[in-house]
């Protein structure tokens, strides 16, 4: 079975954010307003485009980084790499061209269906709804977290707030930055 790991870039009080910013809210873009860049804090990053075999994304994710992320070179690694979108609505026409392999799946089973493949790690970028949904199924195996030291209040949130049984997490790796960032790789424990 394929490990699907969950990435985001996160606050203190679990307020998830696009690098840049998204609009919305008053503290978006704060992953650059408020940490000096330290390229060590984002090596995980780097990694997570060498060891993924497939990215996983929620419709509103891909519709952000799909006219962005096909020209960055810092990106270069997910161009030839299966991509999956997960969308009751989207269409194959408002997929983009020049980003390689993608496939529309339709529902949390195709997600599991896909886990059920041969290959490699599957990573999720973003995606704050499918985050949720994935979660509450047991379907992410692994959380990649880049945590800010801000309160932010408003936003996002990283993980659902459905009242369900409690989910056990194992730290596997972390490491804290001269910037205040922390970064926390957690498995899921089943």
């Amino acid at each position: 079975m394929r490990t699907l790991i969950s990435t985001a870039f996160i606050s203190l009080d679990g307020v998830m954010e696009a690098p840049g910013g998204e609009p919305g809210y008053r503290n978006s873009g704060w992953t650059f307003k408020h940490a000096e860049f330290l390229p060590e804090a984002f090596e995980i990053k780097g990694r997570e485009q060498d060891e993924a075999t497939a990215m996983l994304l929620g419709r509103t994710s891909y519709e952000a980084f799909s006219p962005v992320w096909p020209g960055m070179e810092e990106f270069a690694g997910y161009r030839a790499m299966p991509k999956y979108v997960v969308s009751t609505t989207l269409a194959e026409d408002d997929l983009v061209s020049d980003w390689g392999d993608t496939t529309i799946l339709r529902s949390l089973d195709d997600v599991a269906a896909l886990k059920q493949t041969e290959g490699g790690p599957i990573v999720m970028h973003g995606s704050a709804t499918l985050n949720h949904a994935l979660s509450d199924a047991g379907l992410i195996d692994r959380y990649h977290l880049l945590v800010f030291p801000l309160l932010l209040g408003a936003g996002k949130r990283l993980f659902s707030t459905a009242d369900k049984d409690a989910q056990r997490l194992k730290l596997v790796e972390s490491e804290a930055y001269a910037n205040g960032v922390q970064k926390n790789v957690f498995d899921v424990v089943r």
